[in-house]
């Protein structure tokens, strides 16, 4: 039986402690202090690197050459990188567990835990004056040069270094740290710096003096919260206040060669330790890291604990056969709901297996009692604890508290599972918790591609085997990984299992297998996608699609969202439909695309009378039983006038508004071509034409109608009389008219074109009598 939570429990205030060994570590006799080291919270790898500084007596097998060590948390060997790149200032750890290694010259190396790395700097600044010293977050780092400014990177994802506000130094401060954007009031990241005395804070925009007197500050850190400031004075005072420095929390004399653990307001637990440590801040505890162990400390309430006490002990005495386990439930029924929620709640807190199956089960026989619990979070938390255990293995290494968990999530833990290449554990976790798995398996043969020394027909097989009852999986990703490790053949082969074209086409272009991108394409759809880019493709394709092929225009369009020029191509198309229903079906079609676009108005009015046009051209077909549908309007009023059905004519003007200057002219027209003078006759004297009446002796004219055309000049403008007499060959009355107007030199032309001797004698008096008058 394992020993009982509670005998290592040591109190702090109102709050318990305990230190509980988690491993014995891998490593043997590893002097801590003469290594640079770095640790990824939420049990996360640690990386080392021996200190140049100081002088390490080298076992046997240790290299000489620098060398970059990856463990896991349960001091397991996973990488181990030789290191010639230069001077390493500092190590640190994403969020994403990538290693962070900070160089002198202002390089910075992103590595992944099997040493692959993306390489940046931090800027001239960096590289000029070089970097002395540099602080890590999650997603940032702030580098300290050599000339005493600051360069902020404050995220991993864009690379733009800045530099932050001057801080004024002429020397190192003695200590600094950083406080994360998200734990700041302005959201940008703050500097503290101790120099002197005191503190300078520092942003982007200025550096402002604390103004303290306790002074010099050795050491500071943040806490996780980015709360509180511990300051760590040169005459060994340990200084707690909050990172705005309005709160002085506590003040603390402390010793060498011990672990304190001091509370807000003073009080403290004491561990003793014979060699170096190092400690790594976690949301709910610290990991110790020392040469033979690793430990941590978690925070248990006390509060309210009796009743899950009493319950704890009721399923004892149940299992003994005592009748005293009756009367613990009945003592706590009022609470007995809280009681199981806390022993499952403690159940998660537990490393020990022991421990946790005993909460559990004192959970399971509380919530027996109950009527109406909701056993979600029972069965939840045995998911979880499962999960947990299964990490927590020492050939996994990942010792993730329950806390540390529900921070950080089940997705996240999968990736870490991924990225260590603990595929199967992986895979197992998503199928228990019912997660997806195409990403573990996508990985796993990515990785497979990678590492494999087989031939391509061998990992193809295998790969497709392993994968074949993932209906849906995309195979993408995998073929590019083949691509670019130098397997084409792999890669087209792989791509040839890819459900979804869209991920097919761009991958094989890239590949410059353009011909089965083309047909990949064409085969589903992606055609007009790829080559919507391309602009002399498209403007081909519509010139060949406009004289060949208006359907694959239309789907062209489509795709491209192009409304206008989708109602232009059905508009064309409309036109060749034989029936008239499909005509106007099209036509309502091409409407609803010009209507969605407010700057087409116009063109949807039109295709909407169109539409009316065509709808009343096919009725007065059945009425009159003439060939109208296709006609304009105007013709369409035309051919009723001249089959003698001007009621319906003027019907059609009414419909249409048609404007009566329009429907003289059509009425006009059509009149003279039936040689019905009496109607147009009628016409001209129905009422003052709108159209004047030049255009009744032109079209008279035209129709050799010179009698008829006399009528009208008449009621013309006595100006342009003489010019229409001339037309009609009436020279005396256009010598008439002129002589009207006292134009001498209109009547002199008029002389010139009569061939009339007697015409032309009287023009010559007109001429006289104007000349004197």
């Amino acid at each position: 039986m394992a020993p009982h939570p509670t005998t290592d429990w040591i109190q702090l205030q109102d709050r318990f402690y305990r230190k509980q060994e988690i491993y014995s570590m891998s490593w043997k006799h590893m002097d801590l202090s003469k290594y640079l080291i770095a640790g990824a919270s939420y049990g996360g790898p640690i990386a080392m690197i021996r200190d140049d500084k100081k002088v390490l007596l080298l076992q046997k097998q240790q290299p000489v050459k620098p060398t970059i060590y990856l463990y896991t948390s349960a001091g397991k060997l996973i990488e181990q990188l030789q290191w010639d790149k230069g001077r390493i200032i500092t190590m640190g750890w994403t969020d994403s567990e990538q290693l962070i290694v900070v160089l002198e010259d202002g390089v910075i190396r992103l590595y992944d835990i099997h040493g692959e790395y993306t390489q940046f700097s931090l800027g001239k600044e960096a590289k000029d004056h070089s970097v002395i010293d540099c602080q890590i977050w999650g997603t940032g780092l702030v580098a300290l040069t050599g000339n005493f400014k600051l360069v902020a990177l404050t995220n991993f994802e864009e690379i733009r270094p800045r530099l932050m506000a001057d801080p004024g130094l002429n020397e190192p401060p003695h200590s600094w740290a950083v406080i994360p954007p998200q734990y700041t009031l302005s959201r940008h990241v703050e500097v503290l710096l101790a120099t002197g005395s005191t503190i300078l804070t520092v942003d982007a925009k200025e550096a402002q003096d604390q103004l303290l007197q306790q002074g010099p500050f050795t050491k500071m850190a943040v806490s996780p919260n980015g709360i509180f400031l511990a300051l760590f004075t040169s005459d060994g005072k340990l200084w707690v206040v909050s990172t705005d420095f309005q709160k002085n929390l506590s003040e603390f004399a402390t010793k060498s060669q011990i672990v304190l653990m001091v509370g807000p307001f003073g009080d403290w637990i004491k561990y003793s330790y014979d060699d170096s440590i190092y400690l790594i801040p976690e949301v709910d505890g610290v990991r110790v890291i020392s040469s033979d162990k690793y430990a941590t400390e978690e925070i248990f309430k006390i509060g309210n604990t009796v009743p899950p006490a009493i319950l704890f002990d009721a399923l004892d005495h149940f299992e003994k056969g005592s009748p005293k386990a009756d009367e613990n439930i009945r003592i706590i029924r009022p609470v007995l709901a809280d009681a199981v929620d806390t022993c499952i709640e403690a159940a998660g807190h537990e490393f020990n297996q022991y421990w946790q199956r005993a909460l559990l089960k004192s959970a399971a026989f509380g919530k027996a009692f109950l009527e109406s619990y909701n056993a979600d979070r029972f069965v939840s938390m045995c998911q979880t604890l499962r999960v947990l255990n299964s990490v927590r293995y020492y050939e996994i290494g990942i010792p993730i508290t329950y806390t540390q968990y529900s921070k950080l999530t089940p997705d996240v833990l999968i990736d870490r599972l991924i990225n260590r290449h603990h595929h199967l554990l992986a895979l197992r976790v998503c199928e228990y918790l019912k997660m997806r798995t195409d990403r573990v398996l996508i990985h796993w043969a990515c990785e497979k591609i990678k590492k494999s020394t087989d031939d391509e027909e061998t990992i193809c097989r295998l790969i497709v085997d392993k994968l074949a009852n993932k209906p849906g999986l995309s195979y993408a990703e995998i073929a590019k990984t083949a691509y670019n490790v130098g397997q084409p053949k792999l890669a087209t082969r792989l791509l040839d299992y890819e459900p979804r074209a869209a991920d097919q086409v761009p991958l094989l272009m890239s590949m410059q297998e353009d011909e089965l991108a083309l047909i990949k394409a064409i085969e589903s759809g992606e055609f007009f996608r790829i080559i919507n880019n391309k602009l002399m493709a498209c403007n081909l394709l519509e010139v060949y699609c406009k004289e060949q092929d208006l359907k694959l225009l239309t789907d062209f369009y489509y795709q491209d969202d192009k409304r206008v020029e989708m109602a232009n191509i059905t508009i064309l198309e409309s036109y060749e439909q034989k029936d008239l229903e499909s005509r106007i079906n099209n036509l309502k079609v091409a409407l609803k695309w010009y209507q969605d676009d407010k700057e087409h108005a116009f063109e949807a009015k039109a295709i909407d009378e169109n539409i009316k046009l065509l709808q009343t051209q096919s009725q007065l077909e059945k009425d009159l039983n003439l060939p109208l549908i296709g006609l304009s309007l105007s013709e369409t009023i035309h051919k009723c006038i001249t089959s003698n059905n001007s009621g319906k004519a003027n019907k059609l003007k009414s419909d249409f508004k048609i404007p009566d200057k329009r429907f003289w002219w059509i009425k006009l027209k059509a009149l003279v071509e039936m040689r019905d003078w009496d109607e147009l006759d009628k016409l001209a004297k129905s009422k003052k034409s709108p159209i004047g009446y030049e255009p009744f002796v032109e079209e008279c004219i035209k129709a050799v109608q010179h009698r008829e055309a006399t009528k009208y000049i008449q009621k013309c403008n006595p100006t342009v009389r003489p010019g229409l007499f001339i037309k009609i060959g009436d020279f005396k009355s256009a010598g008439q008219e002129a002589l009207a107007l006292k134009d001498v030199q209109l009547l002199s032309e008029i002389r010139s074109k009569c061939n009339n001797h007697i015409i032309a004698q009287e023009l010559d008096s007109y001429i006289a009598k104007a000349s004197s008058r």
